[in-house]
């Protein structure tokens, strides 16, 4: 068997602490700065290591998080085999919880990938989206964000009039109406309470100016041909708008990846914990909450539409709330995860219309090919 150099890396906004080491030595701590120059150094570091072994693979793991697939990108462009790992799916022991510090992060990613390549323990890998999925997720996330801006500052907008004690006339309506609009501009407000409310309001303003763009970019987006389908097959499903559709397409990627309603069940978090040891029975706990909350966010808004407007799922509902009158929340659940069933199933015939599952497999192609050049 030849030899691997193992670098498991805890990346931060400014460094990556490395622990490298070659087969079943034991790794060494090395830190490099988390720029272009830096990773430079880190490559160029672990290209010196593989030669004076004999040209080892050199294989790297670092865990997912905000930071993104740059380091990841740079691995592939070096010719380095790399992985990220999901941080929840990595065993962590009591003193690892209590005792967390970056060298100790890095150690338990490098053993991780170290069993993995040495004896062939599964690795807790992500799926890793391709260039075109990674930026559409930018436009259909920042606008979400807007809304969720808007929607805080709404939240600003009543908490100030309960502070100050007016409360709104029926005729104004219920929701955001330019009546009530108006009627918040003419409030007679002391001088801080009106300054406050004119604030917020030309907030409120701007974020929903700044929606109708980012729609309208989101518009352009699902008219190209790898949404166009798929979008209008989602939208089919009662409950589920353009917004919803685009936000389930970017965040899931290539739907062929899962292979029945428990993978989707599992990756959007919709399924019960467990505590099962020994004796003690089959025990659920909450829903685990792993992988995309955007998806659940937008599962449960549609999922609430088709409760109140759907026959059948209204019906559906009722039974699971009179099992549990008191336990409305897993009526709601067992919603969202039927609904993200049903989409992974009518939009993963609709990207197989579209041939979306042939564009992503291409671009892995590439960063396979660029791997195995090297390791040749």
């Amino acid at each position: 068997m030849g030899e691997y150099i193992i670098c498991g890396v805890d990346a931060h906004e400014a460094r990556l602490d490395c622990r490298i080491g070659v087969d079943r030595e034991a790794g060494k701590r090395k830190r490099f700065k988390n720029t272009g120059e830096g990773r430079g150094e880190l490559f160029e570091y672990l290209d010196d290591l593989s030669e004076q072994h004999g040209g080892a693979k050199v294989m790297m793991a670092y865990e997912a998080s905000p930071l993104g697939f740059g380091l990841y990108d740079d691995c592939r462009d070096a010719g380095i085999e790399c992985s990220i790992l999901a941080p929840t799916k990595i065993a962590r022991s009591v003193e690892d919880r209590k005792r967390k510090n970056d060298d100790r992060d890095a150690s338990r990613i490098f053993e991780a990938l170290r069993g993995h390549v040495l004896a062939g323990n599964k690795l807790p890998e992500i799926w890793i989206p391709d260039d075109q999925t990674r930026d559409d997720r930018e436009t259909v996330r920042a606008r979400l964000d807007v809304g969720n801006k808007a929607t805080r500052v709404k939240t600003q907008i009543r908490m100030l009039l309960k502070r100050t004690r007016v409360e709104k006339p029926e005729e104004v309506g219920e929701g955001w109406t330019i009546a009530f609009r108006r009627w918040l501009r003419e409030l007679p407000l002391p001088p801080g309470a009106r300054n406050c409310l004119s604030s917020l309001l030309r907030q409120l303003e701007s974020l929903e100016r700044e929606m109708e763009i980012l729609d309208g970019a989101i518009e352009d987006l699902r008219q190209g041909r790898r949404y166009r389908y798929p979008v209008v097959a989602l939208c089919g499903i009662s409950g589920v708008g353009p917004l919803t559709a685009m936000v389930y397409l970017t965040e899931m990627g290539d739907l062929s990846r899962f292979g029945n309603r428990k993978d989707i069940g599992g990756y959007v978090g919709l399924v019960p914990s467990s505590n099962e040891s020994g004796e003690s029975e089959d025990r659920k706990g909450h829903i685990t909450h792993e992988g995309p909350a955007r998806v659940r966010k937008v599962l449960c808004q549609g999922a609430w539409v088709r409760v109140r407007h759907d026959g059948k799922e209204a019906l559906a509902y009722q039974r699971i709330v009179e099992r549990n009158p008191k336990h409305k929340k897993i009526a709601v659940v067992a919603c969202m995860r039927r609904l993200a069933v049903l989409m992974w199933h009518v939009g993963l015939e609709a990207q197989r219309r579209c041939g979306y599952s042939l564009q992503v497999g291409a671009r892995h192609q590439v960063g396979g090919a660029r791997q195995a050049g090297r390791s040749a």
